[in-house]
């Protein structure tokens, strides 16, 4: 498995989610949190903005400007052997210029400056981008692979909005808890690994840094502290909420490194710095082909996850090319490709037919029951979604608590 996963772009070199330059990333997060942070999540879900759905696909523009996570829209310039950009540009005449973003929150912010046709967003971003009006909803009708697309990925409180898909699905994966096996003897079976004091891995336990990070500590607390009653750990009351952030700021000390980057995560544990935290499957295969004594479990209080969807902005300047886009990186071949150079379940499972084998039975491509145990990403808002009416806490709420967190 090829380790270096960076793909040059006209905007450098970035690598997936890895940590920007200080002052830049500051930059980012504020425009984020004053531009769609605040806004989408206090919008309580009532102020959805009446944008229409694209009826037919049109001649081509000739060109298609996209924001990814790195690996998303290979060229061919990370490896010459891993391409699926090309073909689609000979294909379409469609010339794509791609824009790697590192997190959710810059994602949103460069959306909002109208730039772009499309986005791979995760469900951290993607409810933003829609109450936001930043993205349109989607004519799936005009979409060919759709009706191959695994149908537990559709119509989620992430990509879509009263039964409207705002994307289509790309690929999923779960935020797994990873243990070197020669620092922790006993496989663990729960997230107290990670979020207990007493853990046989204090000092060296590694965790996601972004605000959504704490729905991981609001499901542990789901099982652990029943009186709490959180059903949903992306929809906290106050209570609730502090009782998660409390929570991470009593395990701060036991941090060994929060991560950003999978290429810094997979370093930590194969030098032996991080004994147990979470991870994605492609981490895990990659401090293995390191050499790293490490296993993957999904614990007894489940885990959260992503899924990521391709979405078409509301002022796209290329929507013919964005339509081709999706359709193009939803064909099964095109799917196997990205799903094994990331590292994630693809979200056609006819693209099992070009992967190779085991793969789709380690990365639970098509497993719905797999799905249902993962609490996916998605943009925490006022609305809780329930009789507790608009009284949960919202995202921006979330980014000051995780800066406070940090320290």
């Amino acid at each position: 498995m090829i380790f270096n996963r960076q793909r040059v772009t006209m905007d450098g070199p970035p690598g997936r989610r890895r940590r920007l330059p200080v002052v830049a990333a500051a930059a980012v997060v504020t425009a984020a949190l004053a531009a769609g942070c605040s806004d989408s999540s206090n919008a309580a879900r009532t102020s959805l903005p009446q944008i229409p759905a694209q009826q037919v696909i049109g001649a081509t523009e000739g060109r298609l400007n996209l924001v990814a996570w790195t690996g998303y829209a290979e060229d061919g310039s990370t490896d010459p052997k891993v391409d699926w950009v090309t073909p689609f540009e000979r294909a379409t005449g469609c010339k794509v210029t791609t824009k790697v973003a590192d997190t959710s929150d810059s994602m949103v912010a460069l959306m909002k400056t109208g730039r772009y046709d499309g986005v791979s967003a995760s469900g951290d971003a993607s409810v933003r981008l829609i109450y936001g009006g930043d993205v349109a909803p989607v004519n799936t009708s005009l979409l060919s692979n759709y009706p191959d697309i695994a149908d537990f990925l559709k119509e989620q409180p992430y990509n879509s909005v009263g039964g409207q898909m705002y994307g289509v699905p790309h690929g999923y994966g779960a935020n797994y808890l990873m243990y070197r096996k020669d620092k922790l003897p006993r496989p663990p079976t729960s997230w107290d690994v990670v979020f207990e004091r007493n853990s046989p891995a204090a000092g060296n336990i590694t965790a996601y840094d972004s605000p959504i990070y704490i729905a991981d500590a609001a499901l542990y607390l789901r099982t652990r502290r029943p009186e709490l009653k959180i059903t949903d750990p992306y929809e906290l009351t106050e209570e609730q909420f502090d009782a998660a952030v409390d929570l991470l700021r009593q395990m701060r000390t036991n941090i060994g490194q929060y991560w950003h980057s999978y290429a810094d995560s997979v370093q930590s544990f194969t030098i032996g710095d991080s004994h147990a935290g979470t991870t994605w499957q492609v981490i895990a295969s990659l401090a293995k082909a390191e050499g790293a004594p490490v296993e993957t479990v999904l614990p007894a209080e489940g885990a959260t996850g992503w899924s990521d969807t391709w979405m078409i902005s509301s002022r796209a300047r290329h929507p013919n090319c964005m339509y081709r886009w999706m359709n193009w990186i939803t064909t099964p071949k095109v799917q196997s490709q990205v799903a094994q150079w990331f590292g994630q379940a693809a979200a056609n499972p006819k693209a099992c037919r070009y992967t190779k084998k085991g793969f789709c039975a380690e990365y639970k491509v098509g497993d719905a029951a797999f799905y249902k145990k993962i609490a996916f990403w998605k943009t925490p808002v006022t609305a809780c979604g329930d009789s507790r009416g608009d009284n949960c806490v919202d995202y921006s709420r979330w980014t000051q608590a995780w800066a406070e967190i940090k320290g």
